[in-house]
């Protein structure tokens, strides 16, 4: 731990819940800043753009900016434009501030139309969910059109009595009407959200801390890496799931107090929490 310079957080389900930010969030964030630790907010949720992301966190009392926040649409942007340039035509399922940012990054975004055919199928975490674009999506990965999906999470946290259908779920439907199942799955747990983060702040992957709440995207991202793993119980994962984890995380802590508490002992400063 003594040697982590930076932490990538992930958002929900580890500083907060839905609407609800947890207590011990600020306060590990102000310790970060005391010790020198840089940090990174990191989700796997495309339904909202880093314009949102700024906005959702200033509400909650974090002020942050765009160097400080790495999502599931910017790796997708980034894979589109190293993997493949030539494409530039999307049909996009997803929320309208996942298409603006896609838009916004030059690329152009096709409608749900049978006449205005795109060059892959991008599919995010749709909170707007349309069913006649749903069809459309599933007609244009019948058709061979590359499917990329934003992120694998098949739910998202809520402190709300319901489930959201997260952008795995989404897809899960796809791949039984088409028969095809995704030809590239970006965000967590591939490792290059990371790697984004390490070459944005020049650092080597055993001085990073991955801290989230999932085991198939957080931990398995960290251990892809290279990085330090460090899971949370404050969202999807219980003790239970730790358990019987065939690769277990590098450390569990209950929340965000607690591993406070553990920096705290590893730079030598006093406890605070009672």
């Amino acid at each position: 731990m003594r040697q982590i310079g930076h932490v990538a957080l992930d958002m929900d389900g580890t500083i907060y819940s839905g609407a609800s930010l947890f207590n011990d969030t600020l306060p590990f964030l102000k310790l970060l800043d005391q010790l020198g630790i840089g940090h990174t907010f990191l989700t796997n949720n495309s339904s909202k753009n880093t314009r949102d992301y700024i906005e959702q966190l200033k509400q909650m009392g974090i002020v942050t900016g765009a160097d400080q926040l790495y999502t599931s649409t910017q790796a997708t942007i980034e894979y589109f434009r190293a993997d493949h340039s030539d494409i530039r035509r999307l049909f996009v399922l997803g929320t309208p501030s996942l298409g603006e940012e896609v838009e916004a990054a030059g690329f152009t975004l096709t409608r749900d139309d049978a006449g205005d055919p795109p060059e892959a199928v991008v599919i995010g975490f749709d909170t707007t969910l349309i069913f006649s674009r749903l069809c459309r999506a599933a007609n244009w990965i019948k058709a061979g059109k590359p499917f990329i999906t934003t992120h694998p999470d098949r739910v998202c946290p809520t402190d709300q009595p319901t489930i959201l259908v997260d952008c795995g779920s989404i897809c899960a439907a796809l791949e039984q009407a088409t028969g095809r199942r995704p030809d590239r799955v970006l965000g967590k747990p591939d490792p290059c959200m990371i790697r984004g983060i390490l070459r944005r702040n020049g650092l080597l992957p055993d001085q990073i801390a991955m801290v989230g709440d999932r085991l198939y995207t957080d931990m398995a991202m960290a251990r892809q890496a290279g990085a330090l793993g460090v899971l949370v119980l404050t969202g999807e994962t219980t003790a239970a799931d730790v358990s019987q984890a065939k690769l277990p995380p590098d450390l569990v802590v209950k929340d965000l107090g607690e591993l406070a508490e553990e920096l705290r002992r590893e730079w030598d400063v006093p406890q605070t929490r009672s």
